[in-house]
């Protein structure tokens, strides 16, 4: 096995498929060890269950983190009818059973009720700090905690097909904060029955999707023959849909200094985008917002 790339000048982002059975954090580890670099950040943790997307950020692409979890991820997930389950997967303990099993029609009727902006109550075994202290930690010591309803955002759900009787599969477009969990047993019970996750993959998260992912298994591979940082995007990569201003080489200077540039007369479309990229010469400077007619550095990138 190859040593790791240890430089601490490690930028950009590796899409990882996370595989089943391990945690974010574990999948992270070993990522890390494999590509080196000293600051690693992600955008949006996964289940042990769940398989999929996680973006790891790597350098001054962890500045960049929040605009990726604010975009919209997609799922792949299977609901196993007849069963209440304490952690709304199929990692938890059965609490109670039903012999309803929905039909296709009541499926795709039920649907509709779950699209658009809906309120939605989190798994009682969830990260969400409740008086200080992670719901799961509570719940695993007796202790579950009432969880409070909040908006998330479904943009679309729809039906794939029903294996069995007993399951059937869908994809979700969503908001942040919506949780796949919750959505199944909150479909379930609107049927008329119980249900759980029994199944989950992420495919998309933001700008990035399966097609820029790589597995464990691959990164190691690159890694042996030398070539790992063939995985890495750029850091811009992850603000795509994010307007951009190219610098001259003393507009760049200035920013980097701290200070503002005055908007110029051809500019003045970019006046209303809330957040910019600026670059020079293909490299981000700094990420703008506009102000009193000039561009102000909300954050800046140190290379």
């Amino acid at each position: 096995m190859s040593s790791p790339i240890t430089s601490p000048a490690l930028h950009g982002w590796l899409i990882l498929d996370k595989p089943l059975g391990l945690t974010s954090t574990q999948a992270i580890g070993k990522a890390r060890r494999i590509l080196g670099g000293k600051k690693v950040g992600h955008g949006g943790t996964l289940d042990p269950l769940a398989t999929g997307i996680l973006p790891l950020a790597f350098g001054e692409a962890t500045k960049v983190i929040p605009y990726v979890m604010d975009g919209e991820k997609e799922y792949l997930f299977t609901v196993t009818w007849g069963q209440q389950r304490t952690t709304d997967d199929a990692e938890g303990e059965v609490m109670t059973v039903s012999d309803c099993r929905p039909d296709e029609k009541s499926i795709r009727e039920a649907l509709s009720s779950f699209v658009g902006e809906i309120d939605q109550t989190p798994p009682t075994f969830s990260a969400i700090k409740i008086g200080g202290q992670r719901a799961y930690d509570l719940a695993r010591a007796g202790k579950p905690p009432e969880m409070t309803p909040r908006k998330v955002r479904i943009d679309s759900l729809e039906l794939l097909s029903m294996p069995s009787p007993d399951c059937a599969d869908f994809k979700v477009r969503c908001g942040k904060g919506t949780y796949i969990r919750s959505l199944g047993r909150d479909l379930a019970l609107k049927l008329g029955t119980f249900g759980y996750i029994s199944a989950l993959r992420r495919t998309k998260v933001g700008p990035f999707t399966l097609e820029n992912a790589f597995s464990l298994e691959k990164l190691q591979e690159l890694s042996d023959n030398g070539h790992a940082l063939t995985a890495l995007l750029a850091i811009g990569s992850a603000l795509d849909d994010i307007p951009g201003l190219t610098l001259t080489a003393s507009e760049a200077q200035r920013l980097r200094a701290g200070q503002n540039l005055l908007i110029k007369p051809h500019q003045l479309a970019l006046m209303d985008s809330p957040v910019l990229l600026a670059t020079h010469q293909g490299v981000p400077v700094a990420l703008l917002e506009v102000k009193c007619g000039s561009f102000v550095v909300l954050r800046g990138f140190n290379f």
